[in-house]
């Protein structure tokens, strides 16, 4: 067929836009026999054109699609309608996903709502493009109607709902899609178990996650990612790792999600070995270069207390990215070193990165753990002058944090009283310790009520009240706290703390008898005191708080877990390597003290993770500067 030369010079309408032309697009669209030709226009020029075929406009579409070209897809949806081929099911299809790919999600629904005919393809395209873009319940609306409607569904689309009810949460809509996926057969579907299992993981109902993953036939590496993502999110870190061994040993490809989880959970319980075994994963599969799994190693790194290694990691990074850079400031404040985490900071913004919320929380707590109340008021200042973001409860949290941590009490409850947010527990923690640090009982009263009421399961901040009556001698309002206690019920946690040698996790609870080599570590326990006390060490009984001599004070003080784990590294790991133990619950001011006059006497690097922050003891000084 001979070529018509023609000009694109006639107005093309579009259906949603009313708009008469498209002298605003600077797209025209030509398509011959071997496809879309596409002449960028910036002034009027001749293009050759052959007939319109179907074929070519889905192509064009498709382009449109996979390119996010949302103009240019308006304008081929204009040739689709001039040619009369909008009631072309198969054309409607392809142009509702054309139009949720480059996010116009009223177009797609448009298309959607005057298709004369609907296939479930049609169905489960708009119902994909919903949960995709973000609009769960839409997704979940259109689901019901659906089955109004009488259409039958497919895995597919039990599988896409089921999206939209992770998202959302949706318990018993999920509930019901497994019945749904039980009457029809589908539940050995992998597509639509991996779904369930999510929801169910995500929702707090493990149980459930892993019935149905048992019953499934056939796992994919996505399924296996979701059940160790289940396991991280609801704080079963162990069981996490154990599923994670499982899928190496069955030989499933794994990919980077699962990767991140199992780091997550290596963070949360401290567990370096298992987390040096996964970055040697990491190295071989490759996935090292994805900084979402960059980020993951170095906030594992630095939970475990390797400060260094987990900047190691950051440095030899091939692209910084702003998660990248918040983990390793995060990790910096964390650790005490706040100049680190600063400085990293401007850097960031010198390289054209902007700091966002995340960023800022971390920063803020740098400044909170070293008592740094003006470079905290200029930070907090710079996220809403500079980089117009609002702060959260969170960045009030750390501010909170910075003023009590100094002494300024009051003005950290007048900061409180201003909140535009209904102070968390995090918030009135933070006063109540601060309380407790500088004898100020009135405002301990006001932040343990709020405590009291916001989690009333919570035994410390009984505890915490009542050290703070005996502190100053109020012995009838210790006896009144500690009766409150036992009235709720709830129990206080008891001290635990555990290190890692050779392979394996030790743990010690205070006055602990089970270990195989307890008399001897009492036995080097009492030779360091003995060397201490030299130094003029005593143990500094008003971090006991019981009602009883400073003789049987000293006695419950001196076997505190920590100190036992402490001798326990000195006795079996090598003199260079520095000892790293985890606590469950803060440390106490005795064994800050211990462990700083420790670190003097035995040359080595103490490293203490407690429930605020790390603690590096060396030489007789620690990194938190007695902020903690």
């Amino acid at each position: 067929m001979k070529a018509v030369r023609r000009r694109f010079t006639t107005p093309v309408q579009i259906l949603y836009t009313n708009q008469r032309n498209l002298s605003s697009i600077a797209t025209a669209i030509a398509v011959d026999d071997h496809g879309p030709i596409w002449t960028h226009n910036k002034t009027p020029s001749w293009v050759r054109t052959y007939p319109t075929r179907v074929s070519n406009l889905h192509q064009t579409l498709q382009k449109c699609a996979r390119q996010r070209l949302p103009l240019e897809g308006m304008a081929c949806h204009s040739h689709i309608i001039q040619y009369g081929l909008w009631n072309n099911t198969l054309t409607s299809n392809i142009l509702i996903n054309m139009y949720s790919k480059c996010g116009i999600l009223d177009y797609a629904r448009k298309v959607f709502d005057e298709m004369p005919e609907r296939s479930l393809v049609s169905w489960n395209t708009m119902i994909g493009s919903y949960t995709q873009n973000g609009n769960e319940r839409e997704a979940l609306d259109l689901f019901v109607q659906m089955q109004r409607d009488g259409t039958e569904f497919s895995e597919f689309t039990v599988s896409g709902v089921l999206c939209a009810c992770a998202a959302e949460f949706a318990v018993f809509e999920c509930r019901q899609l497994h019945a749904f996926a039980l009457k029809a057969s589908m539940l050995a579907n992998v597509f639509v178990g991996t779904g369930l299992l999510d929801v169910y993981a995500k929702c707090g109902l493990l149980e459930d996650a892993i019935q149905v993953f048992e019953y499934m036939p056939e796992r994919s590496d996505v399924t296996w990612s979701s059940m160790v993502a289940g396991y991280v999110k609801n704080e079963l870190f162990e069981e996490a790792l154990l599923m994670f061994r499982k899928v190496q040993v069955t030989g499933v490809e794994f990919n980077q999600f699962i990767v991140s989880s199992v780091l997550a959970a290596c963070a949360a319980i401290a567990a370096k070995i298992e987390g040096i075994q996964t970055h040697a994963v990491l190295v071989k599969t490759g996935f090292i270069v994805n900084f979402f799994v960059c980020s993951s190693l170095v906030d594992m790194y630095s939970k475990c207390g390797s400060i260094n290694d987990a900047y190691s990691v950051f440095s030899h990074a091939q692209d910084k990215n702003i998660v990248l850079l918040n983990a390793m400031i995060s990790g910096f404040s964390r650790h005490g070193r706040s100049m680190e985490a600063m400085i990293l900071f401007e850097k960031m913004q010198q390289i054209g990165l902007q700091p966002n919320e995340v960023t800022y929380v971390s920063v803020l707590s740098a400044c909170g753990h070293m008592g740094l109340v003006k470079e905290g008021k200029k930070y907090f200042d710079m996220m809403v002058k500079e980089h117009n973001l609002s702060p959260n409860v969170y960045h009030y949290s750390c501010m909170v944090d910075v003023l009590c941590r100094t002494g300024l009490i009051d003005k950290a409850k007048t900061l409180i009283d201003k909140m535009p947010f209904e102070a968390t527990a995090s918030i009135w923690g933070s006063l109540l310790s601060s309380c407790r640090v500088y004898n100020n009982v009135e405002l301990a009263e006001i932040a343990a009520r709020r405590l009291f009421e916001i989690e009333p399961d919570n035994a410390g901040n009984h505890v915490l009240l009542s050290n703070i009556y005996a502190a100053n001698r109020q012995w009838d309002e210790v006896i009144q706290a500690r009766k409150l206690l036992k009235e709720t019920e709830v129990k206080k946690e008891r001290g635990k703390s555990w290190i890692e040698i050779k392979d394996k996790v030790h743990a010690f609870m205070v006055g602990e008898r089970n270990h195989d080599r307890i008399g001897e570590i009492y036995s080097k326990l009492e030779d360091i005191m003995v060397e201490m006390r030299k130094f003029g060490y005593r143990c500094e009984t008003q971090h006991d708080l019981h009602n009883v001599e400073d003789d049987k004070k000293e006695e419950l003080l001196r076997h505190h877990s920590e100190k036992l784990a402490l001798v326990y590294g000195l006795m079996c790991l090598p003199s260079s390597a520095p000892i790293r133990i985890m606590k469950n619950l803060r440390i106490c001011g005795d064994c800050h003290v211990f462990m700083k006059l420790a670190s003097k006497i035995t040359g080595r690097e103490i490293v203490v993770r407690d429930t605020n922050r790390f603690h590096h003891f060396r030489n007789g000084f620690c990194s938190c500067g007695e902020f903690w």
